[in-house]
Protein backbone atom coordinates (compact mmCIF):
# COMPACT_ATOMS: atom_id res chain seq x y z
CA UNK A 1 0.00 0.00 0.00
CA UNK A 2 1.43 3.40 -0.99
CA UNK A 3 0.59 5.44 2.07
CA UNK A 4 1.47 8.79 0.52
CA UNK A 5 -1.32 8.27 -2.03
CA UNK A 6 -3.80 7.96 0.84
CA UNK A 7 -2.71 10.98 2.89
CA UNK A 8 -1.33 13.51 0.39
CA UNK A 9 -3.58 16.57 0.38
CA UNK A 10 -5.78 15.19 3.18
CA UNK A 11 -6.57 17.00 6.45
CA UNK A 12 -5.34 14.97 9.41
CA UNK A 13 -5.81 15.81 13.08
CA UNK A 14 -3.36 14.30 15.58
CA UNK A 15 -4.20 14.65 19.27
CA UNK A 16 -1.16 14.54 21.50
CA UNK A 17 1.12 15.82 18.73
CA UNK A 18 3.52 17.50 21.19
CA UNK A 19 4.29 14.11 22.75
CA UNK A 20 6.85 11.55 21.66
CA UNK A 21 4.72 9.33 19.40
CA UNK A 22 2.48 12.17 18.28
CA UNK A 23 5.39 14.29 17.06
CA UNK A 24 6.83 11.43 15.01
CA UNK A 25 3.40 10.70 13.50
CA UNK A 26 2.75 14.37 12.71
CA UNK A 27 6.14 14.65 11.03
CA UNK A 28 5.52 11.51 8.97
CA UNK A 29 2.08 12.67 7.83
CA UNK A 30 3.46 16.09 6.93
CA UNK A 31 6.27 14.51 4.92
CA UNK A 32 3.65 12.54 2.96
CA UNK A 33 1.89 15.76 2.03
CA UNK A 34 -0.99 15.76 4.51
CA UNK A 35 -2.33 19.00 5.92
CA UNK A 36 -1.64 18.22 9.58
CA UNK A 37 -3.39 19.78 12.55
CA UNK A 38 -2.23 19.00 16.06
CA UNK A 39 -4.17 19.38 19.30
CA UNK A 40 -2.32 18.95 22.59
CA UNK A 41 -0.94 20.53 25.72
CA UNK A 42 2.42 22.30 25.39
CA UNK A 43 5.39 19.91 25.32
CA UNK A 44 6.25 18.76 28.82
CA UNK A 45 9.96 18.09 28.53
CA UNK A 46 13.01 20.13 27.62
CA UNK A 47 14.49 19.13 24.25
CA UNK A 48 11.15 17.66 23.22
CA UNK A 49 11.03 16.06 19.79
CA UNK A 50 8.24 18.49 18.91
CA UNK A 51 10.41 21.53 19.62
CA UNK A 52 13.60 20.12 18.11
CA UNK A 53 11.72 19.50 14.87
CA UNK A 54 10.25 23.03 14.89
CA UNK A 55 7.00 21.17 14.34
CA UNK A 56 4.96 24.23 15.28
CA UNK A 57 6.25 25.87 12.09
CA UNK A 58 5.61 22.80 9.93
CA UNK A 59 2.01 21.94 10.88
CA UNK A 60 -1.04 23.76 12.26
CA UNK A 61 -0.42 23.69 15.98
CA UNK A 62 -3.37 24.07 18.37
CA UNK A 63 -2.76 24.07 22.12
CA UNK A 64 -5.56 22.63 24.21
CA UNK A 65 -6.55 20.06 26.80
CA UNK A 66 -8.34 16.90 25.66
CA UNK A 67 -10.33 17.06 28.91
CA UNK A 68 -11.91 20.36 27.76
CA UNK A 69 -14.70 19.48 25.34
CA UNK A 70 -15.13 23.08 24.15
CA UNK A 71 -11.44 23.41 23.23
CA UNK A 72 -11.54 20.11 21.38
CA UNK A 73 -14.73 21.08 19.53
CA UNK A 74 -13.06 24.31 18.37
CA UNK A 75 -10.07 22.33 17.09
CA UNK A 76 -12.35 20.02 15.10
CA UNK A 77 -14.22 23.01 13.67
CA UNK A 78 -10.94 24.55 12.55
CA UNK A 79 -9.38 21.37 11.14
CA UNK A 80 -12.45 19.70 9.60
CA UNK A 81 -10.35 16.52 9.61
CA UNK A 82 -10.66 13.67 7.18
CA UNK A 83 -8.39 11.48 9.31
CA UNK A 84 -8.04 11.57 13.10
CA UNK A 85 -5.30 9.89 15.10
CA UNK A 86 -6.03 10.02 18.82
CA UNK A 87 -2.85 9.77 20.90
CA UNK A 88 -3.42 12.37 23.65
CA UNK A 89 -3.03 10.62 27.01
CA UNK A 90 -1.49 10.52 30.46
CA UNK A 91 0.93 7.79 29.44
CA UNK A 92 2.98 6.95 32.55
CA UNK A 93 2.16 4.09 34.91
CA UNK A 94 4.02 5.53 37.90
CA UNK A 95 2.38 8.93 37.45
CA UNK A 96 -1.02 7.24 37.40
CA UNK A 97 -0.38 6.06 40.96
CA UNK A 98 0.41 9.63 41.99
CA UNK A 99 -2.58 11.22 40.22
CA UNK A 100 -5.22 8.63 39.36
CA UNK A 101 -8.01 11.14 38.83
CA UNK A 102 -6.11 13.07 36.18
CA UNK A 103 -5.21 9.76 34.54
CA UNK A 104 -8.86 8.68 34.27
CA UNK A 105 -10.05 12.17 33.34
CA UNK A 106 -7.53 12.28 30.48
CA UNK A 107 -7.49 8.70 29.24
CA UNK A 108 -11.19 7.96 29.63
CA UNK A 109 -12.91 11.34 29.80
CA UNK A 110 -10.72 12.88 27.11
CA UNK A 111 -11.26 9.89 24.85
CA UNK A 112 -15.03 10.18 25.25
CA UNK A 113 -14.76 13.86 24.31
CA UNK A 114 -12.86 12.78 21.20
CA UNK A 115 -15.47 10.17 20.27
CA UNK A 116 -18.20 12.79 20.64
CA UNK A 117 -16.42 15.09 18.18
CA UNK A 118 -15.89 12.28 15.69
CA UNK A 119 -19.58 11.44 16.02
CA UNK A 120 -20.58 14.94 14.90
CA UNK A 121 -17.83 15.43 12.29
CA UNK A 122 -19.09 15.73 8.72
CA UNK A 123 -15.96 15.28 6.59
CA UNK A 124 -14.27 12.36 8.28
CA UNK A 125 -13.10 9.16 6.64
CA UNK A 126 -11.36 7.30 9.46
CA UNK A 127 -10.40 7.42 13.13
CA UNK A 128 -7.47 5.52 14.63
CA UNK A 129 -8.01 5.51 18.39
CA UNK A 130 -4.74 4.60 20.12
CA UNK A 131 -4.78 3.07 23.60
CA UNK A 132 -2.13 0.66 24.93
CA UNK A 133 -1.14 -2.97 25.27
CA UNK A 134 -1.75 -2.44 28.99
CA UNK A 135 -5.51 -2.40 28.35
CA UNK A 136 -5.38 -6.21 28.66
CA UNK A 137 -5.84 -7.81 32.05
CA UNK A 138 -2.26 -8.97 32.57
CA UNK A 139 -2.11 -12.59 33.68
CA UNK A 140 1.67 -12.92 33.17
CA UNK A 141 1.08 -15.30 30.26
CA UNK A 142 4.03 -16.41 28.15
CA UNK A 143 1.97 -16.06 24.96
CA UNK A 144 0.60 -12.93 23.37
CA UNK A 145 -2.73 -11.29 24.14
CA UNK A 146 -5.22 -11.30 21.29
CA UNK A 147 -7.67 -8.53 20.49
CA UNK A 148 -10.57 -10.51 21.99
CA UNK A 149 -8.83 -11.26 25.30
CA UNK A 150 -10.08 -9.86 28.61
CA UNK A 151 -9.54 -6.17 29.32
CA UNK A 152 -8.65 -4.77 32.73
CA UNK A 153 -5.92 -3.28 34.86
CA UNK A 154 -4.47 -3.48 38.35
CA UNK A 155 -2.99 0.03 38.23
CA UNK A 156 -4.81 3.29 37.36
CA UNK A 157 -3.07 3.68 34.00
CA UNK A 158 -3.91 0.19 32.76
CA UNK A 159 -7.47 0.44 34.06
CA UNK A 160 -7.94 3.81 32.35
CA UNK A 161 -6.82 2.35 29.04
CA UNK A 162 -9.12 -0.65 29.44
CA UNK A 163 -11.97 1.76 30.21
CA UNK A 164 -11.13 3.78 27.09
CA UNK A 165 -11.36 0.59 25.02
CA UNK A 166 -14.75 -0.25 26.54
CA UNK A 167 -15.96 3.26 25.67
CA UNK A 168 -14.70 2.81 22.10
CA UNK A 169 -16.62 -0.45 21.71
CA UNK A 170 -19.80 1.14 23.08
CA UNK A 171 -19.55 4.02 20.60
CA UNK A 172 -18.69 1.66 17.75
CA UNK A 173 -21.86 -0.36 18.31
CA UNK A 174 -24.13 2.53 19.27
CA UNK A 175 -23.15 5.23 16.78
CA UNK A 176 -20.77 4.00 14.06
CA UNK A 177 -22.45 0.84 12.78
CA UNK A 178 -23.24 1.74 9.18
CA UNK A 179 -21.61 5.16 9.55
CA UNK A 180 -19.53 6.57 6.67
CA UNK A 181 -16.80 7.17 9.27
CA UNK A 182 -14.73 4.03 9.81
CA UNK A 183 -13.07 3.61 13.20
CA UNK A 184 -10.48 1.29 14.71
CA UNK A 185 -8.66 1.06 18.01
CA UNK A 186 -4.93 0.38 18.09
CA UNK A 187 -3.02 -1.26 20.92
CA UNK A 188 0.75 -1.08 20.93
CA UNK A 189 3.45 -1.92 23.42
CA UNK A 190 6.42 -0.05 24.78
CA UNK A 191 7.92 2.06 22.02
CA UNK A 192 11.37 3.59 21.96
CA UNK A 193 13.06 6.01 19.62
CA UNK A 194 14.74 9.36 19.44
CA UNK A 195 13.18 12.35 21.16
CA UNK A 196 11.55 10.66 24.15
CA UNK A 197 12.45 12.38 27.43
CA UNK A 198 9.70 11.06 29.73
CA UNK A 199 10.63 10.10 33.26
CA UNK A 200 10.63 6.46 34.34
CA UNK A 201 11.14 5.16 30.81
CA UNK A 202 14.12 2.97 30.14
CA UNK A 203 15.70 4.68 27.12
CA UNK A 204 15.34 8.30 28.31
CA UNK A 205 16.69 7.24 31.70
CA UNK A 206 19.64 5.54 29.97
CA UNK A 207 20.41 8.56 27.80
CA UNK A 208 20.22 11.03 30.70
CA UNK A 209 22.68 8.90 32.66
CA UNK A 210 25.01 8.35 29.70
CA UNK A 211 25.10 12.06 28.86
CA UNK A 212 26.26 12.81 32.41
CA UNK A 213 28.70 9.88 32.55
CA UNK A 214 26.70 8.36 35.38
CA UNK A 215 25.70 4.70 35.81
CA UNK A 216 22.29 3.65 34.50
CA UNK A 217 20.30 2.62 37.59
CA UNK A 218 17.59 -0.02 37.09
CA UNK A 219 14.79 -0.81 39.54
CA UNK A 220 13.27 -3.82 37.77
CA UNK A 221 16.00 -5.35 35.58
CA UNK A 222 14.25 -8.68 34.86
CA UNK A 223 11.07 -7.11 33.44
CA UNK A 224 10.45 -7.73 29.75
CA UNK A 225 8.32 -5.65 27.44
CA UNK A 226 7.41 -5.81 23.73
CA UNK A 227 9.82 -3.01 22.84
CA UNK A 228 9.68 -1.75 19.29
CA UNK A 229 10.87 1.32 17.43
CA UNK A 230 8.27 4.08 17.38
CA UNK A 231 8.09 3.91 13.58
CA UNK A 232 6.83 0.32 13.63
CA UNK A 233 3.48 0.92 15.39
CA UNK A 234 3.07 4.28 13.63
CA UNK A 235 3.41 2.42 10.34
CA UNK A 236 0.64 0.16 11.63
CA UNK A 237 -1.60 3.11 12.52
CA UNK A 238 -1.11 4.63 9.07
CA UNK A 239 -1.89 1.33 7.37
CA UNK A 240 -4.96 0.89 9.55
CA UNK A 241 -6.24 4.39 8.71
CA UNK A 242 -5.72 3.79 4.99
CA UNK A 243 -7.46 0.41 5.13
CA UNK A 244 -10.39 1.79 7.12
CA UNK A 245 -10.80 4.67 4.68
CA UNK A 246 -10.79 2.31 1.70
CA UNK A 247 -13.22 -0.13 3.31
CA UNK A 248 -10.70 -2.96 3.27
CA UNK A 249 -11.25 -3.87 6.94
CA UNK A 250 -14.22 -3.93 9.29
CA UNK A 251 -14.96 -0.72 11.19
CA UNK A 252 -15.13 -0.89 14.96
CA UNK A 253 -12.45 -3.53 15.51
CA UNK A 254 -9.36 -3.51 17.72
CA UNK A 255 -5.84 -4.09 16.38
CA UNK A 256 -2.57 -5.10 18.04
CA UNK A 257 0.77 -3.72 16.84
CA UNK A 258 3.89 -5.14 18.38
CA UNK A 259 7.07 -7.10 17.71
CA UNK A 260 7.09 -10.76 16.83
CA UNK A 261 6.38 -13.05 19.78
CA UNK A 262 9.62 -13.98 21.48
CA UNK A 263 11.19 -13.96 24.89
CA UNK A 264 11.93 -10.29 24.38
CA UNK A 265 14.81 -8.39 25.93
CA UNK A 266 14.82 -7.59 29.63
CA UNK A 267 15.28 -4.07 30.97
CA UNK A 268 18.84 -5.05 31.83
CA UNK A 269 19.54 -6.22 28.28
CA UNK A 270 18.12 -3.01 26.80
CA UNK A 271 20.33 -0.92 29.07
CA UNK A 272 23.42 -2.96 28.29
CA UNK A 273 22.76 -2.72 24.54
CA UNK A 274 22.31 1.05 24.87
CA UNK A 275 25.71 1.26 26.59
CA UNK A 276 27.27 -0.76 23.76
CA UNK A 277 25.94 1.58 21.05
CA UNK A 278 26.75 4.69 23.09
CA UNK A 279 30.31 3.49 23.42
CA UNK A 280 30.67 3.93 27.19
CA UNK A 281 28.73 3.69 30.44
CA UNK A 282 27.78 1.28 33.20
CA UNK A 283 24.63 -0.35 34.59
CA UNK A 284 23.64 -0.76 38.24
CA UNK A 285 20.59 -2.26 39.97
CA UNK A 286 18.74 -0.56 42.85
CA UNK A 287 15.41 -2.07 43.86
CA UNK A 288 13.52 0.47 46.02
CA UNK A 289 11.46 -1.18 48.73
CA UNK A 290 8.48 1.14 48.18
CA UNK A 291 8.35 0.88 44.37
CA UNK A 292 4.79 0.55 43.00
CA UNK A 293 3.73 -2.74 41.46
CA UNK A 294 4.79 -3.36 37.85
CA UNK A 295 4.08 -6.42 35.72
CA UNK A 296 7.13 -8.28 34.50
CA UNK A 297 5.80 -9.90 31.31
CA UNK A 298 3.56 -8.65 28.51
CA UNK A 299 3.37 -9.54 24.81
CA UNK A 300 0.85 -9.02 22.01
CA UNK A 301 -0.36 -11.40 19.32
CA UNK A 302 -0.13 -9.55 16.01
CA UNK A 303 -1.57 -12.18 13.64
CA UNK A 304 -4.64 -10.10 12.80
CA UNK A 305 -2.67 -7.04 11.65
CA UNK A 306 -0.31 -9.24 9.64
CA UNK A 307 -3.10 -11.16 7.91
CA UNK A 308 -5.67 -8.41 7.34
CA UNK A 309 -3.53 -5.27 6.97
CA UNK A 310 -0.42 -6.83 5.46
CA UNK A 311 1.55 -5.08 8.21
CA UNK A 312 4.46 -6.60 10.07
CA UNK A 313 7.18 -5.22 12.34
CA UNK A 314 10.31 -4.24 10.42
CA UNK A 315 13.06 -3.43 12.91
CA UNK A 316 14.22 -6.04 15.42
CA UNK A 317 15.42 -5.17 18.91
CA UNK A 318 19.05 -4.69 17.93
CA UNK A 319 18.14 -2.43 14.99
CA UNK A 320 15.67 -0.54 17.16
CA UNK A 321 18.13 0.24 19.95
CA UNK A 322 20.89 1.10 17.48
CA UNK A 323 18.65 3.59 15.62
CA UNK A 324 17.43 5.09 18.89
CA UNK A 325 20.87 5.65 20.42
CA UNK A 326 22.12 6.93 17.07
CA UNK A 327 19.37 9.58 17.09
CA UNK A 328 20.37 10.83 20.56
CA UNK A 329 24.09 10.80 19.75
CA UNK A 330 23.72 12.63 16.43
CA UNK A 331 21.32 15.30 17.68
CA UNK A 332 23.35 15.66 20.88
CA UNK A 333 26.39 16.36 18.71
CA UNK A 334 24.60 19.20 16.95
CA UNK A 335 22.97 17.54 13.94
CA UNK A 336 19.56 18.87 12.97
CA UNK A 337 16.79 16.76 14.56
CA UNK A 338 14.51 17.22 11.56
CA UNK A 339 17.17 15.84 9.21
CA UNK A 340 17.99 12.92 11.51
CA UNK A 341 14.29 12.07 12.05
CA UNK A 342 13.25 12.28 8.40
CA UNK A 343 16.33 10.27 7.50
CA UNK A 344 15.21 7.51 9.85
CA UNK A 345 11.69 7.58 8.40
CA UNK A 346 13.15 7.27 4.90
CA UNK A 347 15.39 4.38 6.00
CA UNK A 348 12.47 2.63 7.66
CA UNK A 349 10.23 2.98 4.61
CA UNK A 350 12.98 1.74 2.30
CA UNK A 351 13.16 -1.39 4.42
CA UNK A 352 9.38 -1.64 4.68
CA UNK A 353 8.76 -1.54 0.93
Amino acid sequence: MKLAETFAGKRALVTGHTGFKGSWLSLWLSEMGAEVYGFALPPEYARSHFELLDLEGRIRHIEGDIRDSAQLAAAFDRARPEFVFHLAAQALVRRSYEDPKRTFDTNLGGSVNLLEEVRRASDMEALVYITSDKCYLNKEWTWGYRENDELGGHDPYSASKAAAEIAFTAYAHSYFAGSPVAIGSARAGNVIGGGDWAEDRIVPDCVRALEKNRPIVLRNPEATRPWQHVLDPLHGYLNLAASLSAGRVVSGDAWNFGPEISRGPSVLEVAETAVTHWGSGAVEVDRPADAPFEHRLLQLAIDKAKLELGWRPRWNTERTIKATIEWYRRTGSGENAYDVSTGQIDAFMAEAS
